[in-house]
């Protein structure tokens, strides 16, 4: 196909009766379709990955699987859920109607096939189909665009924050000069950190991140993170308490990543605390009898901030990304796309993170694994 020519509608016809996909066929041919027939539901789902169907009419009544199983499959099937299907039936009662509505069918047909509402349905189903092709294309797009921009940003923001370090560690700045140049050092922090936590999520999405994981002693990770926020903790006047078990406790995990997590949750809790409010960084272990069998060295992070709190109501939805934009045009200013990347982190590691009051005031945190 030609640049700029468009694609002939690919229409699929699934039925076990010979003569009756030929009607079909017959009743379609005055339109500029391509049309492939299957003599069962099985061939169908045989070939679906590889013929890229517009639309779908599929008999009901057929041996080994119904055209309702077939279409229940298929819309359980992320990457085929958008094909629109239409049943054709000599079903007639609401229950038929119903059963078809429940397996994920668009559109029905009664027996005998009338031509002009066939190519209704088929044009019908077509624009819906075309509507949708075009929303992806568009999405992709912007996608494509914003990974572009930020893979683009990247150099000027790593020679903004190379040449501040040279300043502030030159030693020839104002007192408060050096204060400015580290509150620049902070905001170049925050934003790499975003710009690294979009293309994760991208990564997460699409499949294609793979946890890399090993040994670690978590109470030296933990240090390690606390240690990169003692200094951000004194420029803010607050209290940074880490709270760690007696003994080492190692795990099996990805600990860059863990690391952003928790990286994550202590810039939440220090961006929104006031003068002179305490952070804690808590490291827990179970009890004996609170784990099971399937869980090998399991443990609990928690970050406690006595800030302004977060509304029971939104406990689940900040780590929602789509959530998240309906939180910040209601105003809810302490969410962030950090949350949805944490909970993606946490839940590859086939664990959960929630949050919950922290007494009088402020949220706790905590990641269970």
């Amino acid at each position: 196909m030609q640049r700029g020519e468009k694609r002939q509608a690919h229409i699929c016809i699934v039925d076990d009766n010979q003569m009756a996909r030929e009607v079909i066929v017959e009743q379609l041919a005055t339109e500029p379709y391509q049309v492939t027939q299957f003599p069962s539901g099985i061939h169908l789902l045989e070939q679906l990955g590889h013929i890229q169907p517009d639309v779908i009419l599929m008999d009901v009544m057929m041996p080994q699987l119904s055209g309702y199983d077939v279409c229940h499959t298929i819309k359980q099937n992320i990457a085929y859920q958008h094909i629109p299907i239409i049943l054709v039936t000599a079903l007639n009662s609401r229950e038929d109607m119903l059963q078809g509505l429940d397996a994920g069918a668009d559109e029905f047909l009664s027996k005998p096939v009338n031509g002009a509402e066939l190519r209704a349905r088929v044009h019908t189903m077509l624009r819906i189909k075309q509507q949708y092709d075009a929303l992806q294309s568009v999405m992709q797009l912007r996608e494509d665009l914003a990974q572009m921009l930020i893979h683009d940003m990247r150099n000027p923001l790593t020679t903004a924050t190379l040449y501040n370090n040279f300043l502030i560690k030159g030693n020839k700045l104002t007192l408060q000069d050096n204060n400015y140049a580290t509150r620049v050092q902070d905001s170049l922090r925050s934003l790499a950190g975003f710009l690294d936590e979009i293309l994760m999520v991208a990564k997460m999405e699409q499949g294609k991140l793979i946890l890399s994981r090993s040994k670690h002693n978590l109470n030296q990770l933990i240090l390690d993170v606390a240690k990169n926020h003692s200094e951000l903790a004194q420029t803010h006047s607050l209290h940074l308490d880490i709270d760690l078990p007696a003994q080492p406790h190692f795990a099996y995990v990805d600990a860059p990543l863990l690391k952003r997590v928790i990286d994550n949750l202590l810039s939440n809790a220090f961006k929104y605390a006031l003068d002179g409010n305490r952070v804690t960084l808590r490291l827990c272990l179970p009890t004996p009898h609170h784990t099971t069998p399937q869980q090998k060295n399991p443990f609990c992070i928690q970050v406690l901030d006595e800030g302004s709190g977060i509304a029971p109501e939104n406990y689940e939805r900040i780590f929602d990304k789509y959530e998240v934009i309906a939180l910040k045009n209601a105003g809810k200013e302490q969410v962030g796309l950090g949350l949805a990347f944490c909970k993606m982190v946490v839940e590859a590691h086939n664990g959960r993170i929630y949050a919950s009051a922290n007494k009088p005031k402020g949220t706790i945190f905590t990641i269970e694994m």
